[in-house]
């Protein structure tokens, strides 16, 4: 069961972040066309869109997507953005429900990745040792290349370069700084070779 929940949470973390950048994107397109310098048109350059966005409203996208997505997992859960990312959840144990609570601060790296830096785990009011788990997950579960367990730093790096988007669109992190409600992206989209 153990097993179950945390491959979901981090699969699933994964793919919220990439709904969140698409839907924000679609929203903040423009309606009319504008016409693009010729002095700015590059073949191959990458177009560049930056969005801002806060705790609330992907607080909101988060668990609207888990919720519309029906995933199949014997625990409840939601994704909440405080100071830090938390999952909190319930899971069945024999006829009785426990909480579960995991903590993570995100940190923006230079190079537009991410790093989740475990902080708690704690089934009902049993804290457990972070790298243990970290360790176990990463031993028994397979994970996309573009998510990687370091259990001896206490710390999941999530690659956003590696990670494989539709029309090859790629994203970065500028800054993910929870505290101050400071959330920003790039995404990168690139142009058609001539």
């Amino acid at each position: 069961m153990n097993k179950k929940w945390k491959l979901l949470f981090f699969l699933l973390l994964g793919i919220n972040i990439l709904v969140i950048f698409l839907m924000v994107i679609l929203i903040n397109l423009p309606i009319e066309d504008e016409a693009v310098p010729k002095s700015n048109e590059k073949a191959g350059r990458d177009v560049q869109f930056k969005i801002q966005t806060n705790k609330q409203d992907l607080n909101q996208i988060i668990n609207h997507y888990i919720e519309e997505e029906g995933f199949k997992s014997p625990i409840d859960y939601k994704v909440m953005l405080q100071d830090e990312v938390e999952l909190l959840g319930t899971m069945k144990v024999f006829t009785q429900d426990i909480e579960m609570k995991l903590t993570f601060e995100p940190e923006a790296l230079p190079n537009g990745d991410l790093i989740l830096r475990q902080k708690s785990i704690s089934v009902g009011q049993l804290p457990l040792p972070v790298s243990f788990v970290l360790k176990f997950i990463r031993d028994q579960y397979d994970f996309p290349k573009w998510v990687t367990i370091q259990p001896n730093d206490e710390l999941i790096y999530v690659s956003l370069q590696e990670m494989k988007l539709k029309s090859d669109i790629k994203v970065r992190v500028n800054k993910f700084d929870l505290k101050n409600d400071d959330i920003q992206f790039t995404l990168l989209v690139p142009t058609a070779q001539q």
